[in-house]
């Protein structure tokens, strides 16, 4: 997201008798040769594997609802070509590049967060405690400021996606953290982009407008809800669903009707 080393011929002799050759590489057919076996285990075991990861792949992705989503996809298939190419000959290699395939696109950005405690959906999805914020997955840092007097505790970062299910939408964590990326750095899901910290606001965390000026939320198109509700909105569910579908603990009010729309390039599902 290999090129076969050439090979040189062996020089050709010629056989003290004629035909001996031929009578000496001659196989019997009722019994195959150590390498015949060896060979057709591999071929069993390479079968056998695609067929396995054929059958999680469409479970997996049998729920892509939009072409955005099912182009987003194609595009990360596309880029895992050349890693499955290059582990035909070792089924290792196959069982690294199935867990490295789209599956995990995103992974949990909450996980080092000491005392993580959900709070609300609101714009987005509130919560406190202290400690690293990763990014989701690959992205772009878009915004990355620790003076955005528009929301408490001054934190704002923006960043990108730029694969995964929701490529191309932007996410921002906001109020009390601290910028750890600059605009225009390039991370993944391993990056950390601000250390949260107890500034008695916790964080807020979900989906940006495109410019990263503020909550998606806040759009004509998303409803046009803003910092007094009526919450939870619709946008900031579906984000809580993703950090779910991540391993983190659901809001407290997840349950509650959802004001709002959820714009057309969104995933509905995780």
């Amino acid at each position: 997201m290999s090129t076969a080393p050439v090979r040189s011929k062996p020089p050709r002799s010629s056989p003290a008798r004629p035909g001996a050759a031929s009578r000496h590489r001659k196989r019997s057919l009722a019994r195959p040769t150590w390498r015949s076996k060896r060979a057709w285990a591999a071929v069993v075991a390479v079968w056998a594997m695609v067929v396995l990861v054929f059958g999680w792949a469409v479970a997996e992705y049998g729920g892509v609802k939009s072409p955005a989503q099912a182009g987003a996809w194609l595009a990360n298939a596309a880029g895992d070509l050349g890693t499955w190419s290059d582990a035909w000959a070792n089924p290792a290699q196959i069982v690294s590049a199935a867990v490295a395939s789209p599956a995990g696109a995103y992974s949990n950005p909450l996980r080092g967060v000491s005392g993580l405690v959900p709070e609300r959906i609101d714009d987005g999805v509130d919560f406190t405690g202290t400690g690293p914020v990763y990014a989701l997955g690959d992205a772009v840092v878009t915004s990355a400021t620790g003076t955005n007097f528009g929301w408490p505790g001054g934190g704002w970062i923006t960043y990108r996606l730029t694969g995964g299910p929701a490529a191309g939408l932007v996410v921002y964590v906001a109020e009390d953290i601290t910028p750890a990326v600059a605009v225009g750095q390039r991370v993944s899901s391993s990056t950390v982009v601000g250390t949260m910290f107890d500034g008695g606001d916790g964080i807020e965390t979900g989906w940006a407008q495109a410019t990263g000026l503020s909550a998606e939320s806040e759009l004509p198109e998303a409803g046009g809800i803003g910092g007094l509700g009526p919450f939870p909105t619709l946008v900031g569910t579906n984000f809580d669903e993703l950090l779910q579908s991540l391993g983190v603990p659901a809001a407290p009010n997840r349950t509650q009707p959802a004001s709002g729309l959820l714009p057309a390039a969104y995933p509905v599902s995780w």
